[in-house]
């Protein structure tokens, strides 16, 4: 069955068991994923893949950032902190969907925010890394439609959190 089967993925040093999300609750979360993710990948779409006027740049490391800041900003103005704290809490802790090894633990603990708080301090963007990591499992399909809209850009996207994930220090 599908709801009794985690993805086991490693971020930080971490491991991770993200459990799938119910239909209604992944239904739900995805009115708010869309209105969170569009606007930012629309910003960066154009100065990748040589879209646009970014000067066809190969990976988000690459983009003229004196081209992009306009568009960069324009996206993040819509998107304040509590919004994003909001999103990543809804993606991480609030349905109780992910469980992380923990040292002298027999059986993984439930990711709640004192954890992720103890697991995340100093680290912040591994908390990305893993919110990505739970929109890659529960909307499978999310990403071919991005891409179908913003051609390449979700394919860079996809391949630059893999080589996050994979020049990590493991433990």
């Amino acid at each position: 069955m599908k709801m009794h089967e985690p993805k086991k993925v490693k971020v930080g040093g971490n491991t991770f068991y993200i459990w799938p999300f119910s239909a209604f609750k992944a239904t739900n979360i995805s009115g708010d994923l869309m209105a969170f993710l569009l606007p930012l990948v629309g910003a960066i779409a154009p100065f990748l893949g040589g879209g646009g006027t970014g000067g066809g740049a190969d990976s988000l490391l690459d983009v003229n950032m004196d081209q992009a800041a306009p568009a960069i900003t324009g996206a993040f103005n819509s998107v304040s902190g509590d919004r994003v704290e909001a999103m990543l809490k809804k993606l991480l802790i609030v349905h109780k969907n992910i469980t992380v090894d923990v040292p002298d633990e027999d059986d993984p603990a439930v990711l709640d925010e004192d954890l992720a708080n103890e697991i995340f301090c100093g680290e912040p963007q591994d908390m990305f890394i893993l919110a990505f990591e739970v929109i890659r499992f529960n909307y499978n399909g999310f990403f071919s439609k991005l891409g179908a809209r913003f051609g390449g850009v979700t394919e860079k996207l996809l391949a630059m959190v893999d080589s996050l994930k994979t020049t990590e220090p493991s433990t």
